[in-house]
């Protein structure tokens, strides 16, 4: 089978990648070893802001910035283009800081509050010190906080949907699931064509890897210096009434989220576990998430518990990406290594990606995303 651009996975990564080759009129083909939207994309929390921002990196920031200038048109051409509604929204982070268990005048706190502002300043985000109750009175607690009321998520798994949907109906793209690549022909510093557990073979004029935690597995010895692992992350999901909690509320010290979906569901997590290809969810961090929920709210408890499940993350060095052309196969790219904010990054990634593949200029500079050398 011949198409332009062969895609080798079907998370968040591949199909915003995808959704962007074809808007740019490229046939495409989307091989997943499973099936499409169904791994760490889904299993997140759909938060579309790093954790505490101002902790990360540059080249995080960036991305994440890009992102969310993309988000709202990104959103609104899947809506028009499906009817299905992410429910993307402006929901606001509650930040319990550990500054929090200080007195306001204790220059550990102060210094903590001074930066995180002076960061938010310098990147132009909104920040507002905030007792708790006063953007979330149902929490247990009523402490001297950080809001960030620009902080938006999106329900990831409707997301995804969104998303196959558009591809699925876009008329010049493939998806083949259950189909795993086992091989590569590789001559003359290009990709000549992939091999996979069917027994079929496919060619296409580009390549691009964005299998998540199994990138590096699936490239090979074309992958060896690429330092992305699985990470294990663990969720708990409750089930209140609607309007219970509205912000989403972190705690800082325990690295611990609530995320309130409109409908009354609330994620609360997560684990990060360096656990291999394992991804059990364990009654040990199904007991740790229990009690730190309760802990912030009372009503999260063992009678609204509605689920519990875990998903390997990409793990990377920093939580940047790789985003680039392989050094030495001129048509092998990958865009893969995004640790916790999959998600959030998606739409950024893909147009940098596009826009590599195309030859277009890009929106910011993309060396921090280069493949390792």
């Amino acid at each position: 089978m011949n198409t332009d651009a062969i895609v080798i996975g079907g998370g968040i990564a591949g199909l915003a990648t995808a959704h962007r080759l074809l808007q740019s009129e490229m046939a495409v083909t989307i091989l997943e070893r499973g099936h499409c939207g169904r791994e760490a994309s889904w299993a997140g929390a759909g938060i579309l802001s790093p954790l505490l921002p101002w902790n990360y990196a540059e080249p995080v920031t960036r991305l994440t910035q890009l992102s969310n200038k993309l988000y709202p048109g990104f959103i609104e051409t899947l809506r028009q283009q499906t009817g299905i509604d992410p429910e993307y929204q402006a929901s606001g982070m509650l930040v319990l800081p550990d500054s929090s268990t200080l007195p306001p005048e204790h220059d550990e706190a102060r210094y903590q509050r001074n930066s995180a502002e002076a960061w938010c300043a310098r990147h132009a985000l909104a920040l507002q010190r905030v007792r708790s109750h006063e953007i979330a009175p149902a929490l247990a607690c009523n402490e001297e906080a950080l809001w960030l009321p620009e902080t938006s998520q999106v329900r990831n798994p409707r997301l995804l949907q969104a998303l196959i949907a558009s591809i699925t109906c876009s008329g010049s793209a493939t998806i083949i699931e259950n189909t795993e690549v086992t091989d590569w022909k590789v001559e003359r510093g290009r990709v000549r064509s992939i091999r996979t557990s069917g027994g079929d073979e496919y060619s296409a004029a580009c390549y691009i890897v964005t299998a998540g935690a199994w990138s590096r597995q699936l490239l090979r010895e074309y992958g060896s210096k690429l330092e992305i692992r699985p990470v294990r992350g663990q969720i708990l999901l409750f089930k209140l009434p609607p309007g219970m909690l509205s912000p989403i509320v972190l705690r800082e010290r325990e690295d611990f989220y609530l995320i309130p979906r409109r409908d009354g569901h609330i994620l609360a997590g997560s684990t990060v576990e360096e656990a291999g290809f394992n991804r059990e969810a364990t009654s040990e961090a199904r007991g740790g998430l229990l009690a730190k929920a309760h802990t912030l709210l009372a009503a999260l408890a063992e009678d609204t518990l509605a689920s519990h499940w875990a998903g390997l993350r990409p793990g990377s060095p920093g939580n940047i990406p790789v985003i680039d052309r392989h050094p030495d196969i001129g048509n092998l790219y990958l865009n893969s290594g995004h640790y916790r904010y999959g998600v959030t990054m998606a739409p950024g990634s893909a147009l940098i990606l596009g826009n590599m593949i195309l030859g277009q200029p890009q929106p910011l500079d993309v060396t921090p995303y280069r493949w390792p050398a």
